[in-house]
């Protein structure tokens, strides 16, 4: 049945697909305007080893053991033991076995795994009565130091996520979901990972993912294709950033407003930089607003591809020089903008 065929799958016959697609635009851009494209290439260089070292996650079905490569954006090991899960299985023991860590590979109705999840999201966040007190109490107390609250918080999430992600859902090799009425996210996961079994990536199996993550890639896939209107970029419909899967999407527009009506130093109108540049809004908006020349560095290969498909579509790119560099470009200018990560946590992470 369903195992046997993902029993079959090998090692070797997996691809890295991350972001495959995108470096592959990024270099082409690069090397039309920058010339970082050696650095472009060497980014894109790590597709085939990483194929190689792909996490697998193991299990047992029909009495036969199964593996395929586990997906993770992350970089969250997959779950040492997994059980199989289908629509018989209720809420209460889905919730007990995902607290002790143990994996539940979804074989049922998909739309059934979403309330499913729904149902683990809604036990977690109950809190019994007599014990709802206890946290009010620690956080009113003088001796709390600042800043204890909010990790206290972060805590609590990363436990809440930690849970979240034992739901399991299976993925062919071309990206397809083989469950009951489950929905087309192919192109989705192309977008994120890059196109299943494409020449440069070579053949791709078949993958496991947290149902948690794969919800987020169809949601980042939806928000790439609607996009973020900006006043500051014309008007509509074509003042829009549309942030690619792995890149902060600018929902929050104060700093976007900060630097659209702020007064720019008069030396600024020939250079700027913008430093981590992410989907390219701010060097964009800098743009737009007459500054000559902008210079917007990134690290991140989703970022660099996202920058440039901006700045094509938003006719901006005759203005803004896009560098593969890490922070600061060569030379000086008279402003500088950066919208840096800020949360004041250790990073999960690449995004």
């Amino acid at each position: 049945g369903a195992g046997s065929g993902w029993a079959d799958a090998s090692a070797g016959a997996l691809r890295a697909g991350r972001g495959v697609s995108e470096r592959g635009a990024w270099a082409g851009y690069a090397q039309r305007m920058t010339p970082a494209a050696d650095m472009a290439t060497e980014l894109a260089s790590d597709t085939a080893d990483s194929a190689a070292a792909a996490p697998r996650i193991e299990w047992t079905e029909a009495e036969q053991p199964c593996s395929a490569r586990w997906r993770s954006e992350r970089g969250a090991p997959a779950p040492r033991k997994v059980l199989l899960a289908d629509d018989t299985t209720t809420a209460d023991s889905a919730y007990r076995l995902a607290c002790e860590g143990t994996g539940l590979l979804w074989r049922g109705d998909f739309q059934n795994a979403r309330q499913l999840l729904l149902a683990l999201e809604r036990r977690i966040d109950h809190v019994p009565r007599r014990k709802s007190r206890a946290p009010v109490k620690a956080a009113a107390s003088v001796d709390s130091p600042p800043g204890a609250a909010f990790h206290r918080h972060r805590q609590a999430q990363s436990q809440r996520a930690r849970v979240l992600a034992q739901l399991l859902i299976p993925l062919d090799p071309d990206c397809s979901i083989p469950l009951r009425r489950a929905p087309d996210v192919r192109l989705a996961c192309a977008q994120a990972w890059g196109v299943a079994g494409d020449a440069e990536a070579g053949p791709s199996g078949p993958s496991v993912v947290c149902l948690r993550e794969l919800l987020g890639v169809v949601s980042a896939f939806e928000w790439r294709k609607k996009g973020v209107p900006f006043a500051a970029l014309g008007p509509a419909p074509d003042n829009r950033i549309h942030a690619h899967y792995g890149v902060f999407s600018p929902l929050r527009g104060e700093y976007v407003d900060l630097i659209a009506h702020t007064a720019l130093p008069a030396a600024a109108e020939s250079l700027a930089f913008d430093i981590g540049t992410g989907t390219g809004v701010l060097a964009a908006v800098l743009a737009k607003r007459g500054v000559q020349r902008v210079v917007a560095t990134e690290v991140d290969a989703r970022a660099l591809a996202c920058a440039a498909e901006n700045f094509e579509r938003l006719e901006v790119a005759s203005q803004v020089q896009l560098l593969a560099t890490d922070l600061f470009p060569e030379g000086r200018a008279a402003l500088v903008v950066c919208n840096p990560p800020w949360l004041p946590a250790r990073p999960s992470s690449p995004i």
